[in-house]
Order: structure tokens, then C-alpha cells, then sequence
């Protein structure tokens, strides 16, 4: 298997979702359509479909989003301009200082995304060393 193909997301409204996109990620719109957007975001392809009658109430229960990597000297910049953009930040999980920051925040359909300064091997590594009730296979 490969890499992820691209990332698509359901939309209640197209151009308040490009807005959201193009501001918060500095996403590159490629293709619009009446009911479609798609953009390069840093070489991943991210789609936009226009579903307007779709139920969006549960996606606020749901702990499932996605994480991009930041430098943790960027994180107060992030958190500035996500504040600035009137953003929907939402509050995180407790964690230790050594599992890293993240900022937890919602695009205008609630689809939920994390920008987080710590890598996969980092947690992996605080883990061995703090988290004896888990099973490695590293």
C-alpha cells in the first residue's frame, strides 16, 4: 500500500468551507465546481463535496480528526491566528508536557483537526518510559 490518495470532506456550504481551508491551512484551491472543491495542501490532495442535508450534529461527539505537525515554536502564532479567524477551538485532552502541545479546532461542518509539535516517535518513546499497561511491538 501507498501513501493516502487525498482526504475528502462532506460540506453544508462550499464557500464558507474554501474561506475555512484557504485561511486556516493556506490550502491552494486547484478545482471548484458547483458541488466540488479540491486543493494541494502541502502535496495532499484534500476535497471538499457539497452535501447539504447531510445530519452534522454527531460528528461534536466524535473524537476522530485529523493532525498536522507543527514547529513548537509556531504554536502561539498558530493559536493567534486561529483565534484571529474566529476559529472554533475546542479544549484538549490533559497530557504531560513531554507528549507535546495541540491545538484542537473544528472547521464550520465540526470536522475536528489537532496541529500537534510532537512527532509519532516521540509519544512512542514517553509511552515506554511512562506507560507500563501498554504492549510495544517495536
Amino acid at each position: 500500500m501507498r501513501p493516502i490518495n487525498h482526504i475528502t470532506f462532506s460540506v453544508s456550504n462550499l464557500e464558507k468551507s474554501i474561506e475555512f481551508y484557504q485561511k486556516v491551512f493556506g490550502a491552494k484551491l486547484l478545482v471548484k465546481g458547483e458541488k466540488l472543491a479540491y486543493f494541494d495542501l502541502d502535496g495532499l490532495w484534500l476535497a471538499l463535496n457539497l452535501e447539504e442535508d447531510i445530519p452534522r450534529n454527531e460528528i461534536y461527539k466524535s473524537y476522530t480528526h485529523i493532525s498536522f505537525t507543527i514547529d513548537e515554536k509556531d504554536y502561539d502564532k498558530k493559536l493567534e491566528k486561529l483565534k484571529r479567524l474566529n476559529v472554533n477551538i475546542q479544549e484538549g485532552r490533559s497530557r504531560y508536557e513531554e507528549e507535546g502541545k495541540s491545538i484542537y479546532f473544528r472547521d464550520p461542518d465540526g470536522h475536528l483537526f489537532e496541529f500537534h509539535t510532537k512527532s509519532r516517535e516521540d509519544r512512542i518513546n514517553f509511552y515506554k518510559k511512562n506507560r507500563h499497561d501498554l504492549e510495544f511491538f517495536i
